[in-house]
């Protein structure tokens, strides 16, 4: 990491320097900046709160959106503690401090942000690959055991982290087709919504297996097939914009069906006809006999 200390007790700092040094940082060491001379960027900036409480403003601003800023302080008051970190500090340590304590300082903060930016990213990146799926009129209630019959698994992906949201609960997935499953349920001792998929893969005597053994659990069980016989809560949630999921064979006019809705937008009617095979004429028959609205 490239570190910044702004200390101006001199044989502190060198400590400070000399054992980042060690550990494989780059360390650069200032007493007292001027504020317009601070063009480089830095990982992390340790800074003494014993500077005027102005420049530590200014500093803590210029900063604290891109570095870890931890504050090296001789006492704790709103001017040195609370005020800084108001400002976007992310801690504090009180001289004299061990050395250690200051590395596991910075290396815990390092640690928290690289979480942060993966966290933004995986979430930005489920909301993009999510995008399609509209589940403004379907409700996961939390209630368990619940299963949800759907056409895509993507659909009912959604659901259930939408449901972990609203409950503020983990979630543990596990998939019916391992065959360590059981296992993996019973090792579950914190409170989590357990997320069993490929239900619909099962013979019917190892769904009741798997029925009798969900009962008191926190359990959501997705399946791409109507399961008729689930004694518990289920919901459908099937999305005709989003491609099927399973492996199940499907009948020509759902693959038709399917096809139209999915790529309609993208082809004119003689080259999405072209490419089913049929004429324009029966992709017309087809829309009218399968209820398809043709968008604009």
């Amino acid at each position: 990491m490239n570190i910044l200390i702004i200390e101006n007790e001199i044989y502190l700092a060198q400590k400070v320097v000399s054992r980042l040094l060690d550990d494989g940082h780059s360390c650069d060491y200032i007493e007292s900046p001027n504020i317009d001379n601070l063009t480089k960027e830095y990982d992390t900036i340790l800074l003494s709160t014993s500077l005027p409480s102005a420049l530590c403003k200014n500093i803590i601003k210029r900063y604290s959106e891109n570095a870890i800023i931890l504050l090296l302080v001789s006492y704790i008051s709103d001017e040195t503690v609370t005020n800084p970190i108001k400002d976007g500090a992310k801690d504090y340590i009180m001289k004299p401090f061990i050395m250690d304590e200051l590395v596991r300082k910075i290396y815990h903060y390092k640690e928290c942000r690289s979480i942060r930016r993966e966290l933004q990213t995986l979430r930005e990146y489920f909301n993009f690959t999510m995008s399609e799926i509209d589940t403004t009129d379907v409700l996961l209630p939390p209630s368990f055991p619940t299963l949800i019959e759907s056409n895509s698994q993507k659909c009912a992906d959604k659901l259930v982290f939408e449901l972990s949201r609203k409950m503020d609960l983990p979630i543990v997935f596990i998939s019916l087709t391992s065959t360590s499953w059981l296992k993996q349920v019973n090792a579950i001792q914190t409170k989590t919504i357990i997320y069993l998929t490929d239900y619909h893969t099962l013979k019917k005597n190892a769904k009741d297996n798997v029925i009798k053994i969900i009962e008191d659990k926190n359990c959501v069980i997705s399946t791409l097939e109507q399961e008729s016989d689930f004694p518990y809560r289920k919901i459908e949630f099937n999305n005709d914009n989003v491609l099927l999921g399973n492996s199940n064979i499907m009948t020509i006019n759902d693959y038709v069906k399917m096809m139209v809705l999915s790529y309609q937008n993208k082809y004119p009617d003689t080259e999405l006809s072209k490419k089913l095979g049929i004429s324009r004429k029966s992709l017309w028959e087809k829309r009218k006999k399968l209820d398809i609205e043709k968008k604009k």
